[in-house]
């Protein structure tokens, strides 16, 4: 089984984010880069496929060459190879366009992306992915198993889970619960020296024209102050008379 995971490049959700530019480019002085929480989900899955199945299991990002510390991890995590698509990701049909064709020239049977990027949280790009391969998609994965091309996926719904089978090729969108967190890799020193020399393969871009454009970047407005008061009549008076919500 190959298997694709998909690997976003983005800020560490601790990072203080600033603009330039009139609030137009984000400022990525000082902000830590990481492999996406939800793409590491994945990629971990991945690797119990390649041990338990023997899959092997190629990472691809659509980026500079600043993502390629990114891939060398997902690498040093146990990913056979890599492989950066030399554009830069703006917007989601741009991404999506490209990562169908690196799937279309590698013949992947499962392709295993996070439900979003923690980044600018758009969910477009598996569902994007899997319409331009005409493959079947699931999103919101907390779990799948694999038995030949035929897969059974759990997924989160409103209020409980649902089970559903389907057959290979598929995109699958997963989150936490398709692993847990205790479970997650960490890189050891074996697999950063063993990385180094695992191949990554920059691919030039199709030329996708991006569908959309940044005009205006915006943080959320300061909390304000509040209010603390000792007693229930205290709170019901405020309510009525101030806030005037009763």
């Amino acid at each position: 089984m190959k298997i694709l995971v998909c690997i976003s490049h983005v800020p560490d959700t601790t990072s203080k984010i600033n603009f330039t530019d009139n609030d137009t480019k984000l400022d990525y002085n000082g902000v830590q880069f990481v492999i996406n929480p939800y793409d590491e989900f994945v990629l971990t899955r991945a690797m119990w496929f390649k041990e338990k199945q023997g899959a092997t299991v190629t990472v691809v990002n659509v980026g500079g060459a600043e993502t390629e510390p990114t891939l060398r991890k997902a690498m040093a995590i146990g990913a056979d190879e890599a492989i950066r698509v030399n554009t830069n990701p703006t917007d989601a049909f741009l991404v999506a366009k490209e990562l169908a064709e690196v799937v279309k020239n590698g013949g992947y049977d499962l392709v295993l992306t996070g439900k979003e990027s923690v980044d600018y949280n758009g969910q477009m790009v598996p569902a994007m992915l899997s319409s331009l391969l005409n493959y079947g998609f699931v999103n919101g994965c907390i779990g799948v198993e694999i038995d030949g091309i035929n897969a059974t996926i759990k997924r989160e719904i409103d209020g409980g889970e649902e089970t559903v089978s389907s057959t290979l090729p598929m995109v699958i969108a997963g989150q936490k619960g398709i692993v847990e967190e205790k479970d997650l890799k960490i890189p050891n020193m074996r697999g950063i020296m063993m990385a180094r020399k695992k191949p990554l393969t920059v691919v030039e871009p199709l030329g996708v024209t991006a569908r959309t454009n940044v005009k205006l970047y915006e943080k959320p407005k300061p909390k304000e102050s509040v209010k603390l008061v000792n007693t229930v009549d205290e709170l019901i008076n405020l309510l009525h008379n101030e806030a005037k919500v009763i």
